[in-house]
């Protein structure tokens, strides 16, 4: 039984599977491509996935792509540790909990990174944000970081006391916003959020946790170590 995933560095979506696997501890092919030269829209990766987008995970003959679809699926092939859930009821809380964060917080979190960070790397490649837009969109993503921040003071995860698929669909997301909060265009937008620590503390609790999980360090974007 072999995997094999595809994936790109920085990409928040291959890097929640990347969480879903190591969790799992799931031996698999690691194929990292170059979305600069747009590897992920070569040939053989539109035979798998036509949409040309990252990540997608093979398994043996079977092939899935779009994150969320990836992590349920590991879910039922691989269901211990489970990540959504060990009853119905649980598990709809997290993907409800999933697509209210793909609704309300993901399309403003991913507006301010391809303003700030430059490169198209929303779901359809939409242009920049202007000053009006990078300040509505931070709006926004504080308010449901407040959101978060509840949640987390209550238990160590965003659903209950157990890590689970909505811990790994919003914590890249979190890690790439910081990063772009850092650069020195991001001007008075980071003021809002950083540092984490002091304006959200239950919420950088929680980044530290699933920073120092098993394995964690395989899953970090291999180009965000050199700067």
């Amino acid at each position: 039984m072999t995997i094999d995933l595809w994936w790109g560095s920085g990409s928040p979506y291959s890097w929640r599977v990347m969480l879903a696997l190591e969790h799992k501890r799931l031996d698999y092919r690691s194929h990292p491509l170059q979305l600069a030269l747009q590897e992920h829209k070569a040939p053989q990766m539109l035979a798998m996935n036509p949409r040309g987008r990252l990540p997608v995970l093979k398994h043996d003959d079977y092939v899935v792509f779009e994150s969320v679809a990836i992590l349920y699926y590991l879910d039922l092939k691989y269901p211990e540790p489970p990540i959504f859930g060990r009853s119905p009821e649980e598990a709809a809380v997290i993907l409800r909990v999933i697509e209210e964060f793909q609704a309300y917080t993901e399309p403003h979190i991913m507006g301010i990174c391809r303003t700030l960070l430059g490169g198209g790397r929303g779901p359809a490649d939409e242009p920049p944000l202007g000053a009006d837009g990078l300040t509505d969109a931070m709006h926004v993503v504080a308010r449901e970081a407040r959101t978060i921040e509840q949640r987390v003071s209550r238990f160590d995860w965003i659903v209950g006391e157990d890590y689970s698929a909505i811990d790994m669909v919003i914590f890249p997301a979190i890690q790439l916003l910081r990063r772009a909060l850092a650069r020195p265009g991001a001007g008075d937008l980071a003021s809002r959020f950083l540092p984490i620590e002091s304006n959200y503390p239950a919420l950088g609790r929680w980044l530290a946790r699933i920073e120092a999980l098993p394995g964690y360090e395989r899953t970090y974007p291999p180009h965000w170590r050199s700067g």
